[in-house]
């Protein structure tokens, strides 16, 4: 066995530190925003104007879910003033952009456990995270560790309903979001709904299709239908079983969106036909109408 060279990096203040400043951070968080763990993230915007509040550090955005994150960088220990900012830009951003989903974003060298109190007595209402950042250097080489000690609860509400909802037509979805060839798609799949429960009826909001049921909305599944693929948005527990059978069956699974406890699954009609009945034992689960979709069976 060849001999292993155990090397010991040092410990760095960046806040103490002559060069590697706040700007110097933004920078290489801006560069590579996958470097906080936070998903496959671009960089929308960095030190961003707010009206009478100062520049947001950088604001980050997931493509595939329409998901931003408001980053805000103190170096040291936090303090008030910074979670009140972090969570001012948030309030601000999301008020001006309701279409997305927003998330704060606090990251600091020193996260004591007396802050941890704090920002958890926000949690649950706001959706925030926190990060401590702790910077080492080896020789010219420096290095970065950012590790998540407070992650996202959002326990506010979560039907879609309850956002920002502005009724809208086909038309709209056709031209503006999607294209009649995604919408068609939403239609083949409201098709498995019917067979089910016969009643249901595609109703269109400006950010997501959805559903109603004798004139009464039922948002158990929602769809968006984008100009290249269209998304079926589903109302389930979280469970390993499930997700090992959607992989099985050769779906695109996005993910799992635990603020609106739904999964999000890309479609097109080969999917749909190939796994008519699976759609089926889903749409079943979600209705609390059949539960054998969850039985492992190996």
């Amino acid at each position: 066995m060849s001999k292993v060279n155990l090397v010991r990096p040092k410990k760095l203040s960046l806040k103490n530190h002559s060069s590697l400043n706040e700007a110097w951070l933004q920078d290489v968080i801006a560069k590579e925003p996958e470097i906080l763990g936070l998903g496959d993230l671009i960089l929308k915007d960095k030190e961003r104007k707010q009206p009478r509040a100062g520049r947001l550090d950088i604001l980050l955005q997931d493509p595939e879910i329409n998901k931003r994150y408001e980053v805000e960088i103190q170096l040291g220990k936090t303090d008030e003033s910074h979670i009140i900012r972090t969570i001012e830009y948030w309030d601000i951003e999301r008020k001006r952009y309701p279409q997305y989903e927003h998330c704060a974003v606090i990251i600091a060298e020193e996260i004591t456990s007396r802050f941890l109190n704090v920002i958890g007595l926000f949690n649950g209402t706001i959706p925030l995270i926190a990060i401590q950042l702790t910077a080492y250097q080896y020789g010219e080489d420096i290095f970065l560790t950012f590790n998540k000690v407070l992650d996202e609860m959002n326990l506010g509400l979560v039907d879609e309903d309850e956002e920002v909802s502005v009724v809208t037509d086909r038309n709209y979805w056709e031209t503006k979001k999607g294209t009649p060839k995604t919408v068609k798609i939403v239609d083949e799949a409201l098709n498995l709904i019917k067979e089910i429960i016969p009643e249901y009826k595609l109703k269109y909001n400006k950010f997501y299709i959805g559903l109603e049921k004798n004139g009464q909305t039922d948002n158990f599944i929602i769809f968006r239908a984008q100009k290249n693929n269209a998304r079926f948005e589903i109302r389930l527990e979280q469970s390993d079983v499930l997700e090992a059978k959607i992989e099985r069956a050769g779906l695109d699974l996005m993910d799992y969106d635990k603020r609106t406890g739904r999964y999000r699954i890309k479609i097109n009609t080969k999917d749909l036909n190939k796994n008519k009945l699976f759609f089926q034992e889903l749409i079943k689960l979600s209705k609390d109408l059949d539960k054998s979709v969850l039985v492992d069976h190996g």
